[in-house]
């Protein structure tokens, strides 16, 4: 369970470049969060242990655990949104950290303001996620099983282990049925952010739900790709 804090969002800085971290600090303290900054992979974890925050903000080359390591044990027991930031702007650097349970990631140099306007999108996704949940429909002996509390799917009593945003993210195209959604609508609606063609995130998140899928059994449907349009939950034997 990750608890939930109040007033100002709660931003954990896990940044042990002292320039960057100071400017993280001061500039989203201006902005209105409330800012714990630490320098150091395993003090940084304890504090996302220990106390509530809304979003967690980590370098993934950091002194004592690297951020990857920190992400994986904090998933054993916390929820609370990651972004990841780093220089290493490779395509399997960002597709580990989405596997490992990141919700975004920005690479280095950023501005502050694409910074903030993340951090605004996951705020957002984690407040629609917070709204209450329409009264539960029972699936078919077969069918998967949205659970809204859990942010996950299940078959055959299996659980997908998807994060918010995989889970908004499947929910989203099951609730659309057959139509094909946009990248752009499921930028604007899903990650709460612009379209930009050179961002990868709905890709990466749109893989691992695959791959998730795949792994507890699940067939009967699948998110498929439809060129130039998008993006759809359909039948495996249909033709989109």
């Amino acid at each position: 369970m990750t608890p939930i804090s109040v007033g100002h969002p709660r931003i954990l800085s896990i940044e042990d470049d002292l320039v960057l971290g100071a400017y993280v600090h001061e500039h989203l303290g201006r902005c209105g969060f409330q800012v714990t900054w630490c320098q150091n992979g395993q003090e940084g974890l304890a504090i996302a242990r220990q106390q509530a925050f809304d979003v967690v903000l980590m370098d993934i080359l950091l002194p004592g655990l690297d951020g990857l390591n920190v992400l994986t044990q904090l998933r054993q027991s916390h929820s609370t949104p990651v972004l990841l930031m780093s220089a290493l702007g490779a395509e399997a650097d960002r597709i580990s950290g989405f596997r490992l349970g990141a919700d975004d990631y920005l690479p280095k140099p950023f501005s502050m303001v694409e910074l903030r306007v993340r951090i605004e999108a996951i705020l957002r996704r984690v407040a629609l996620d917070r709204r209450p949940a329409p009264a539960p429909v029972v699936p078919s002996a077969d069918s998967l099983r949205f659970d809204d509390e859990l942010f996950d799917v299940f078959y055959a009593a299996q659980a997908a282990g998807l994060t918010r945003s995989e889970y908004r993210l499947l929910e989203t195209l099951n609730r659309n049925g057959d139509e094909v959604l946009s990248k752009a609508f499921l930028y604007q609606h899903v990650l709460q952010r612009g379209y930009a063609a050179h961002d990868r995130s709905l890709d990466m998140h749109i893989s691992q739900i695959r791959r998730k899928l795949k792994v507890i059994g699940y067939t009967e449907r699948e998110v498929r790709t439809v060129w130039g349009k998008g993006y759809v939950l359909s039948a495996v034997d249909e033709m989109v």
